[in-house]
């Protein structure tokens, strides 16, 4: 039974095997194909997504008042970015929204389409919405106000948090014309360390 699936695996990579005189220049393509991603994902700090540190979110994104606004808020002492833009459902559900959010983010940002006023897409929404209700829910069962979730929202049941609590934790940055340089945050260069370190000699 082993030796059947030995022969099985052995088949399947000669396969997929280049014939011998195109070997050399596959794994040659290969090489500079993984090189390349390697360097993009260091360049772009791609890992850093992968955490839950806010000074992530401005990488690339033009947030850059917003992080600030919030480093300065009460939220900033118990709560990051993920805690309230990120559902908390499960953490399948947590990490498929972060990939989502993140590539559609990365696309914009990327091709510099980003508008000139930021609003929050619908999922954003919700989850924030469910997030402020996760922390401070039992601050609203003290009181008579109704815990309206996003369908309730969308059913015209009720108000958002924020309506109320406008200039929590973000403050009111209005477009990017307000604050020109929020497109380019301060970043480190893209050359390694100890690359420029040889280059200098």
């Amino acid at each position: 039974m082993l030796g059947g699936m030995f022969k099985f695996i052995r088949e399947t990579i000669r396969f997929f095997l280049p014939p011998k005189e195109w070997q050399l220049p596959v794994l040659l393509i290969l090489g500079v194909l993984v090189g390349m991603t390697g360097f993009i994902a260091h360049t772009s700090k791609a890992t850093s997504y992968l955490s839950e540190d806010p000074a992530a979110c401005i990488n690339c994104h033009v947030m850059t008042p917003q992080f600030a606004n919030w480093q300065r808020s009460s939220h900033a002492r118990t709560a990051t970015c993920v805690d309230c833009h990120v559902p908390h459902d499960n953490i399948f559900y947590k990490y498929e929204f972060k990939v989502k959010d993140g590539l559609s983010h990365a696309t914009i940002f990327t091709l510099r389409a980003e508008p000139q006023v930021i609003r929050i897409k619908n999922a954003g929404i919700a989850a924030v919405q469910a997030n402020c209700i996760r922390c401070h829910g039992h601050v609203l069962q003290d009181v008579s106000i109704h815990q309206v979730t996003y369908k309730d929202y969308k059913e015209g049941k009720g108000k958002l948090c924020w309506e109320c609590h406008r200039e929590v934790p973000h403050g009111r940055v209005r477009s990017l014309s307000s604050v020109p340089f929020a497109a380019t945050p301060e970043r480190s260069g893209i050359v390694p360390k100890w690359l420029e370190e040889i280059l200098a000699k």
